[in-house]
């Protein structure tokens, strides 16, 4: 990372209760903080239009994006992957360990989150819909599927890829998104894992930096 400026990750200034803990800057807070990194806020207001600066920097219009020196990044898979590169604490630099971790964290990024999104906009979203039970049921029967083989992939092992790693990051914060049901809580193994990663004093502090930045008065 440059050595002249600090690293600028944006996040929102406020959320609803529900989302507090979710907005996916937690990603990259908690990756800093596994390494020591000192960062900067820039705090954005989540019920504006966000100028064209920023859509420059972030196209999808969210967070986080990432900003070090020069070198502007979008997407928590990417910055997570960029800090990993730059620190073997988040990434094994060489062999098997590495490639099982970059597998597992697009995994939970493109496997497991998409259902778990799912999940969340019908029990938050939709949950006075007429249809949202039944859709509900056949998007639980998938997680299910999903949970399962993360769960029987940890067998055996703290860790996703051996010795903690991005990949752990970006799973233990998917499943967060299930934290108002009881399905991580079926698979032993799987809560066991949840469990480690939010007990880590890098988690807690990164959470604690994100909720510190939601002011308390939305107008």
């Amino acid at each position: 990372m440059s050595e002249t400026d600090r690293p600028l990750v944006t996040a929102f200034e406020w959320v609803p209760p529900f989302a507090r803990g979710l907005v996916r800057d937690l990603r990259v807070r908690w990756a800093l903080e596994e390494i020591g990194a000192p960062y900067d806020t820039e705090l954005l207001n989540a019920r504006t239009p966000r100028p064209d600066e920023y859509l420059a920097r972030q196209p999808f219009d969210q967070v986080p994006a990432f900003r070090d020196g020069e070198l502007d990044l979008f997407e928590t898979g990417a910055i997570l992957l960029y800090l990993g590169e730059r620190d073997e604490r988040l990434l094994p630099a060489h062999g098997q360990a590495r490639w099982t971790a970059i597998g597992w964290l697009f995994s939970a990024l493109n496997s497991v989150e998409p259902v778990v999104t799912r999940i969340v906009t019908y029990d938050v979203f939709n949950k006075d819909k007429d249809w949202a039970a039944q859709a509900r049921e056949s998007a639980t029967g998938l997680c299910g599927q999903k949970l399962k083989r993360v769960n029987d992939a940890l067998a055996g092992k703290d860790w996703l890829a051996g010795s903690f790693s991005i990949a752990d990051i970006a799973m233990v914060t998917v499943l967060n998104g299930l934290r108002h049901t009881e399905l991580v809580a079926e698979y032993p193994q799987l809560a066991a894992y949840h469990q480690r990663g939010t007990e880590r004093p890098a988690y807690k502090r990164a959470l604690d930096a994100q909720m510190a930045d939601f002011v308390a008065d939305p107008t």
